[in-house]
């Protein structure tokens, strides 16, 4: 008993040092040594395949070890969404158009709500209850739920933090309201910071996490630089979209797809409240185009153009042009040539890259204050 306890203490210790490194800038040997040591990958140790969980259709849109979204705009009912994916995992089975199959000993789920008010998300958890099937007179252990919306960034993310780290069989972690883990959406170390956390949760934890974040309000983007990392890092995003003929209808459609896209499908709300598939969907719904790399921050450009411009480039405009190109796309901007123009033009404009006899300089310290 005591040599299961030590090993539960140091997997706890083992955890809580991986996750507390994140935002650190000095570390220990003994850490760096300890992490170094997790994160060695062997030739004559193959990893398991990761369990598939979640389906729509025939297509997969969540494993172990990885995280998914969705988004849309106010009011699109992304929440009626995540209560049909919920209750699907819940019972392994079919709700809508979701398909699930928890492996036995992580059939948990845990949501996290961080916009609404406790009178509201109990009207969630009663949703999902009632998609699932599920006695409301009495708590069922395969699911809790915890509304988080009155604590600061920093508490959101260490209360979920130590929540996996108490909980065990956890398969499923839902996060309603992944930009209320952040003071500021479009802070490039903050949203790095986010990204990491998700990648190190599902991975030390083995399980799925699904997040919830908007569009923007003029636009069919995800909202801040959290939405550009989380399109370059998710397995799946999803995009929820109200028809504009009926509100009452909603469509699903995928925005990012690691496996093979799904076929879009509508649900409504019945008079019961609860979501139900609909077939009279006249939903039309733009996916969303990549953001121009003039709108990207300052921080990333610098992070790339540093590493193309260790000194000066004597090359041709269109040898630029293909340089400057393959370094966005190496860093998950991939754009057309039209599009890394348009960015050297306006770089140009500014002084940030300059021509002379020489060739093309790059000059950081214009984007260090010109943000």
């Amino acid at each position: 008993m005591a040599k299961n306890n030590k090993q539960k203490d140091t997997k706890s210790w083992k955890s809580s040092l991986e996750i507390s490194m994140i935002g650190k800038e000095n570390f220990t040997d003994a850490e760096l040594e300890e992490i170094l040591n997790q994160g060695e990958v062997k030739a004559t140790e193959k990893p398991p395949l990761p369990p598939q969980i979640l389906w729509i259709g025939d297509c997969t849109i969540a494993t172990f070890g990885n995280f998914s979204a969705s988004t849309g705009k106010a009011k699109s009912k992304k929440t009626f969404n995540i209560s049909a994916m919920v209750s699907a995992a819940i019972i392994n089975g079919k709700i809508l158009n979701y398909r699930a199959s928890l492996p036995e000993g992580k059939r948990k789920i845990i949501y996290f709500d961080t916009e609404q008010s406790r009178y509201h998300c109990h009207n969630v958890v009663e949703r999902i209850y009632r998609l699932a099937g599920l006695s409301l007179k009495k708590e069922d252990k395969r699911i809790k739920m915890y509304g988080l919306r009155e604590f600061t960034p920093a508490l959101r993310i260490a209360l979920i933090d130590y929540s996996l780290r108490k909980s065990e069989g956890v398969g499923l972690v839902i996060i309603d309201g992944l930009r209320d883990l952040m003071y500021d959406i479009n802070n490039a170390k903050e949203s790095t910071d986010v990204m990491t956390m998700l990648m190190a949760w599902t991975s030390k934890y083995e399980l799925h996490i699904h997040c919830v974040l908007h569009l923007n309000k003029n636009d069919n983007n995800t909202r801040g630089h959290i939405g550009t990392e989380l399109e370059n890092k998710a397995e799946t995003v999803l995009v929820i979209s109200k028809d504009k003929n009926d509100s009452n209808i909603s469509e699903v459609k995928p925005m990012h797809m690691r496996d093979k896209e799904f076929t879009s499908f509508a649900f409504q709300i019945d008079d019961n409240s609860l979501p139900v598939l609909s077939d009279s969907c006249h939903v039309t719904v733009l996916k969303p185009k990549d953001k121009p790399l003039t709108s990207l921050s300052n921080d990333i450009h610098l992070t790339i153009l540093k590493k193309l411009f260790t000194s000066t480039l004597s090359v041709k405009y269109t040898d630029l042009v293909d340089l400057l190109m393959q370094a966005y796309a190496t860093e998950g901007y991939k754009r057309g040539t039209n599009g890394v123009k348009d960015l050297l033009k306006a770089m140009m404009n500014k002084k940030i890259v300059t021509h002379d006899k020489d060739g093309y300089n790059f000059h950081p310290e214009i984007l260090d204050v010109d943000d």
